[in-house]
């Protein structure tokens, strides 16, 4: 299989540059399925091209693949992976090219930094959805995109075509992106992988994607086929691209008419964003967005199930462990965020995490756990305080905690801050002696979960059983959702219920009263003159007599 890269930005060989490859020589990597040749059949100061070659050996990939591998019996001997671009291809792109690829060029960084006018070519690839879906897939990207159908046989044209495509693809970007469209989308035409797909995939998506494919108006698709459509998989993915951007994950995954395949029926992060949220910066906050707490939980519920999960139901089994924190707020409503001085817009969340730490900080608390602490962005903002000697966090959902470790660096986390953390799994519903012992406890967007008739059990575990000098509770105002557009029922679709200002003024009352609690009610975010703020807050302060 064979691709082209070609530029006519003067002198072109600075081609060579960017990609590492000298013009001059050939160069050969040996890969576990073939070896891959790098070449240029034209280098000049007008026009330079780079080719790379891709010798598949069938019988070496045929005997490395298990008994459930996607190609099976005489058809892991007779295939197009010699030919057609695929995952093969884009394994080979992403060694050949891995430090292209990341934009590094010590020797001209202006260079890998600029757009260059760049022209791709693949005569043969595996295009599952035809030309159209090429089209949908690099247009955004800024590419031009010509993809012709390849026929099954030209002497037969009444044959007609095979789903095959000549792609050729020119426009001005960044040759890392360029290798990083490639990386990722040619296994999504295709819509196959030749190696196994674990969960470290989703590093690699969201790597590859960076800068790009948050704002694809095809992710939900592109991150499904890419990940094999394992639905487990692509949920976490798409938390992930949440934390980009101030969107709930399920919008990040809108129902799609797609075809279905052939056999198939965080510390520094947190300190930024709050930094931002109290106007100390104009820049947008890095890798913040929904904080949806608790990933994907369950098995692959098969290909009917993703479709349901994305048009925004919650995958079989994942229950109430998935929890919206910021990711609930329907992007975009009016005064739900804020400007700081650069003009850009403060994300929801990133001014409710930034309101729980102010009234933290305000009571002087110095012990904090966070009941329902999702994937850890509250807690990784506490560690980045030291005056929060203690933090713990606990989840009900492993999977979260699991992220919340990845995001937190526990591996990397210096001794004594390490000494200052608690993560565990555990369930809001019943009584934990582990809860115990904290000046304040905090529950983000976590009550709205929970079944109404189980909400007493929380209250008892919580302010019956645990104590703490303070509890923290914020939670959807349903008064103000008429100011997102396009949302239809409730902010997430594993919310049991929505309070009103009144109906979240009564619960806190009585749950004051009944365990010894003054409440103080606040808002979170801009006030809408008629129906509020978008969140709202409880603080309680135990009676010292209770």
């Amino acid at each position: 299989m064979l691709l082209t890269i070609s530029t006519t930005a003067r002198p072109a060989t600075d081609l060579g540059f960017l990609l590492h490859k000298h013009p001059d020589r050939v160069q050969r990597f040996g890969q576990s399925f073939g070896e891959a040749t790098v070449f240029y059949p034209e280098a000049g100061e007008e026009r330079c091209t780079a080719a790379l070659l891709l010798d598949v050996d069938s019988v070496t990939l045929a005997r490395s693949r298990g008994k459930n591998a996607p190609d099976f019996s005489l058809a892991q001997y007779v295939n197009d992976r010699p030919y057609a671009a695929s995952s093969l291809l884009a394994v080979a792109l992403a060694d050949v090219f891995r430090t292209a690829r990341a934009g590094r060029c010590h020797a001209r960084p202006e260079l890998a930094a600029a757009p260059l006018p760049l022209e791709i070519r693949l005569p043969a690839l595996p295009c599952r959805g035809g030309p159209e879906l090429a089209e949908r897939l690099f247009s955004p990207l800024g590419w031009r995109v010509s993809a012709r159908p390849v026929p099954l046989d030209e002497g037969f044209p009444e044959w007609g075509d095979s789903r095959y495509v000549r792609l050729e693809l020119s426009g001005t970007v960044r040759l890392a992106d360029a290798l990083n469209h490639l990386y990722v989308l040619l296994p999504v035409l295709d819509d196959g992988k030749h190696y196994w797909i674990a969960s470290d995939e989703i590093d690699k998506l969201v790597r590859a994607g960076e800068g790009w494919l948050y704002g694809h108006p095809e992710r939900a698709l592109i991150t499904r086929r890419y990940l094999g459509r394992r639905w487990a998989l692509a949920r976490t993915a798409l938390a992930r691209l949440a934390e980009l951007g101030d969107e709930p994950e399920e919008r990040l995954a809108p129902a799609l008419a797609e075809e279905a395949p052939e056999g198939e029926t965080a510390a520094d992060e947190a300190a930024a964003a709050e930094a931002e949220a109290r106007g100390a910066t104009g820049a947008d906050a890095p890798d913040a967005g929904a904080e949806v707490r608790g990933g994907a939980g369950g098995d692959d519920p098969g290909a009917d199930a993703e479709v349901r999960g994305a048009a925004g139901e919650d995958a079989p089994d994942a229950g109430a462990e998935v929890r919206g924190a910021a990711g609930e707020d329907a992007p975009d409503a009016a005064g739900a965020g804020a400007e700081v001085p650069g003009g850009k817009r403060v994300p929801l969340h990133a001014r409710r995490r930034a309101a729980v730490l102010e009234v933290l900080e305000e009571l002087g608390a110095t012990s904090v756990i966070d009941l329902g602490c999702g994937q850890g962005e509250l807690v990784g903002a506490l560690l980045a305080r030291p005056r929060f000697a203690r933090v713990a966090g606990m989840d009900v959902s492993a999977m979260a905690l699991t992220i919340a470790a990845r995001k937190l660096r526990l591996e990397r986390m210096p001794d004594s801050k390490r000494a200052r953390l608690t993560l565990f799994q555990g369930a809001l519903t019943y009584t934990d002696g582990r809860l115990a012992g904290y000046d304040a406890a905090v529950l983000m967007e976590v009550i709205e979960h929970v079944d109404p008739p189980r909400l007493a059990a929380l209250e008892q575990v919580v302010f019956g059983h645990a104590k703490p000098g303070h509890v923290v509770v914020t939670t959807p105002n349903v008064e103000y959702n008429p100011r997102y557009p396009f949302l239809t029922g409730l902010r997430h679709p594993d919310h049991r219920f929505e309070w009103t200002r009144a109906e979240f003024a009564a619960w806190t009352a009585r749950v004051g009263e009944r365990y010894g609690y003054r409440a103080e009610l606040r808002p979170v975010g801009e006030e809408d003159p008629e129906l509020g703020p978008p969140t709202q807050m409880g603080v309680f302060t135990r009676d010292q007599r209770s």
